[in-house]
């Protein structure tokens, strides 16, 4: 049966060619399009999975006046361990460090280095190709790295029990070799070293404090916690009591957050780099259905439109015998071979398109071979896209009457009318929607790429300011100073593009004593304000002429909100911020200084009297290059046994959103697909009603009718169904929208000149799509036309 099906299918393709390549085409781009999707889908949800007991290991997060944090104190994890049963093992991670790393001529600053407790390989599954996993950290000069980096500084030589030069001081030994960290786990690193290298040096390991919010902590339970269950409620109020026993009065709420969970739902401040978001998922996820679900009504109205082509067939084989069930088989018969044929030509694409992809996504997705469920999933696609296919056409087909198709009184406009137009306003509600999002996706990166951040961030090139810098401070801002090319520079301890500091511990008079908003912070020097050229509102900025400014500060706008101060009485209000004492002496405009998914803060600037941190430097237009020179010569004559290493705060900040820009290219490419499939569902739908209104055609042009009566005539009817698709997809996609910018604190306002711009160019679409078999129809010789069948 299966063979004569699988004839049959062969023969009508062949037999009509344009058919089959558009009806082919269609659905493979759709299928393309799906497997892609689906497979970034896949990937997203992998994240973290790859641990054996990934499903017994929690994060623990912090939620303190609406400061949501990724971070935890230094002690806790222990007390809690103590206290709490049910704990098997916790393991903590210092913030990612830039650490410089020698091994003979060979020497790198390394970005992706973390200090872990030796209990890593008992609570994570990281592999070791070389090395005793038990013990590789329990020496305090040991240091693991990956294959990758092993290669690096190594060669082909086995780098166990190795030495390297760390920071131009003391060496460590390699004693272990991690396979290279699987893209889909969001603890990215190069170098592990053990905490125990550090803990004398770090006051929180020192001294155990639970102050201080600077740790990545894991724990391992015995057994997992179902989300919002009672027990991970109790364990969690748990955490809050034994945390209150040690900084009694901080109100803060700690919350158990699952390993798999870290990557699509973590919008936490002072998080780790790289995180993915659900609602794209989810965004994803539907744009995958909507292809597919349009790819399938082209293909409903393409074998419709071929209908009157097949009656007699149906009307033959109805006489011989054949009955209602078996014509129907036969039409999803055929197609689900069309299905599995462009399955095949879809898997082929992926494959070529496949490295593109992942180049736009920041991905690094393979199609395994071996993987059943990759294989069984894209078959069972197959299936369920040919029966969705070719249900509707084999319903209609084959309840023909043997009787009229032979005596040729078919009536041709026959089908589910009702049903057809829904699955054309379907086509339309999914086009508008689509065309809305992209519009929205670009006007939104747009609004992130051009807005003001209340400084001017081009031409603004900065420094680490790593090794002997800080201690020829002297010599440095003399250099600086002295050629024309750096001359316009600041000292800041922390970039304004992503801070990860903050603190309660900020006084003035009248403070609500039951206030503990967290004030983020930086370290600056006395031109901090012209290099950034950022405005002062009110008061001055740092001076040298000024000495008590050592302990005075500037504040932003939001930060007089907060203290319920006026900008007009700002000025000399007194302000007390880790005991040190001062009074506030300007107020800046406020600016960005995280992304701007996260509302503006509370910001206090002091003078950087103490640390040290970046050289940042105001390049005048086309002496950039000199600019960098000029610094690399300055590094060299002060800090020889360092490299040189430099970058751009506009850079930074693109990179910042540059996850939202690779989506927002793939949901456009992904848009442009499913219209470019409505458009060859709509040119069936055309070609049916061209085909089931011929004689009517022709009978016009007999009487008179001219081509753009004739056009107009047939172009009337998807008008009405642009219209009503219109009054659906506009509140849907505005609703779609309205979600996806709310997880920004700042974004565009939604316009209805979108929604006419979508509209209006679906009806352009539309009728550009039509008007080709209009035109044909009309300019088809009446004779014909009415000649029988």
């Amino acid at each position: 049966m299966f063979g004569n099906y699988l004839r049959i299918t062969l023969r009508n393709l062949r037999k009509h060619k344009a058919y089959s390549l558009i009806n082919i085409a269609g659905l493979t781009i759709g299928m393309a399009c799906s497997i892609l999707i689906l497979l970034w889908v896949q990937n997203e949800k992998s994240y973290d999975r790859f641990h054996a007991n990934a499903d017994r290991i929690y994060r623990i997060t912090c939620n303190a006046s609406e400061f949501k944090a990724a971070v935890n104190p230094a002690a806790m994890p222990d007390g809690l361990k103590r206290e709490i049963p049910g704990i098997e093992n916790y393991v903590r991670f210092t913030h990612l460090t830039t650490t410089l790393f020698e091994a003979g001529e060979k020497k790198f600053e390394e970005k992706n280095t973390f200090y872990v407790d030796s209990t890593l390989d008992q609570i994570f599954s990281f592999e070791f190709a070389a090395g005793n996993k038990a013990t590789a950290l329990d020496r305090p000069d040991a240091v693991l790295i990956t294959e990758a980096m092993a290669t690096k500084y190594f060669g082909k030589e086995n780098p166990l029990g190795k030495t390297l030069k760390r920071n131009n001081s003391d060496f460590v030994t390699v004693t272990g070799v991690l396979r290279n960290i699987p893209a889909n786990s969001h603890i990215q690193f190069d170098f592990l070293m053990p905490m125990s290298a550090i803990a004398q040096q770090d006051g929180d390991l020192r001294e155990n404090r639970w102050g201080n919010f600077n740790f990545y902590s894991y724990l391992l339970l015995e057994k997992p916690l179902a989300d919002k269950s009672v027990e991970k409620v109790n364990f969690e109020k748990k955490m809050d009591a034994i945390f209150q026993k040690h900084q009694e009065g901080f109100k803060v709420k700690f919350q158990l957050q699952p390993l798999t969970d870290i990557h699509l739902y973590s919008n936490l401040q002072v998080d780790l780099a790289g995180h993915g978001n659900v609602q794209y998922v989810n965004i994803f996820m539907v744009v995958a259905i909507f292809i597919l679900v349009v790819a399938c009504i082209n293909f409903m109205n393409l074998a419709t439109a071929r209908s009157a082509r097949r009656a007699r067939e149906v009307g033959i084989r109805k006489v011989a015998g054949a009955l209602r069930l078996q014509l129907i088989m036969q039409f999803i018969g055929e197609s689900l071979i069309i299905s599995i044929i462009s399955l095949l030509i879809a898997i082929g694409i992926v494959f070529l398109v496949l490295p593109l992809f992942n180049d736009i996504a920041g991905k690094s997705i393979a199609i395994s071979f071996i993987d059943g469920k990759i294989w069984g999933g894209l078959l069972l696609m197959a299936i369920v896209t040919g029966i969705i296919s070719g249900s509707y056409p084999a319903l209609f087909l084959s309840g023909f009457k043997p009787v009229k198709v032979l005596k040729g009184s078919l009536n041709k406009s026959g089908g589910n009318l009702v049903f057809r137009n829904a699955l054309v306003v379907t086509q339309f509600i999914v086009s508008i929607m689509l065309l809305v999002g992209t519009v929205v996706v670009y006007r939104q990166l747009n609004f992130i790429h051009t807005r003001s951040m209340g400084f001017d961030k081009e031409n603004l090139v900065y420094v680490p300011m790593t090794g002997e810098l800080w201690q020829k401070k002297d010599a440095m801002n003399a250099a600086l100073k002295q050629d024309p090319l750096t001359g316009n520079y600041t000292i800041i301890n922390e970039l304004p593009t992503s801070l990860i500091t903050g603190t309660i511990d900020v006084q003035w008079d009248g403070k609500d004593p039951n206030l503990q908003t967290i004030f983020p912070s930086i370290a600056i020097t006395e031109n901090f304000i012209e290099v950034f050229k950022m405005k002062i509102l009110a008061g001055r900025s740092f001076s040298k002429d000024f000495p008590g400014d050592s302990s005075n500060f500037i504040v932003n706008e939001t930060t007089l909100k907060v203290m319920g101060v006026r900008l007009k009485d700002a000025i000399g209000k007194k302000l007390s911020m880790w005991n040190m004492k001062g009074m506030i002496v300007g107020v800046v405009k406020d600016f960005n200084f995280k992304p701007i998914q996260h509302p503006i803060e509370p910001l206090i600037l002091h003078l950087n009297t103490w640390s040290g941190g970046y050289i940042c430097v105001r390049t005048t237009p086309g002496n950039t290059e000199g600019t960098i020179n000029a610094l690399r010569k300055m590094s060299a004559t002060l800090n020889p046994a360092y490299p040189f290493s430099f970058d751009f705060i506009d850079q930074d900040i693109a990179n910042l959103y540059k996850g939202e820009e690779r989506l927002g290219n793939l949901f456009n490419i992904f848009s442009a697909l499913a219209i470019f499939i409505s458009c060859l569902g709509l040119y069936g739908l055309s070609a049916f009603m061209a085909e089931q209104r011929k004689r009517e055609i022709g009978v016009r042009k007999v009487l008179g009718a001219s081509v753009t009566n004739i056009v107009y005539l047939l172009s009337t009817g998807f008008t009405k169904l642009i219209l009503i698709a219109i009054v659906i997809a506009v509140p849907l996609s505005w609703f779609a929208i309205n979600s996806w910018l709310e997880s920004f604190a700042y974004h565009i306002e939604i316009s209805w000149i979108i929604f006419v711009i979508a509209s209006v160019a679906a009806l352009v679409v539309a009728w550009l799509t039509v008007s080709y078999e209009s035109i044909v129809a009309a300019l088809t010789n009446p004779t014909k036309s009415l000649r029988a069948d």
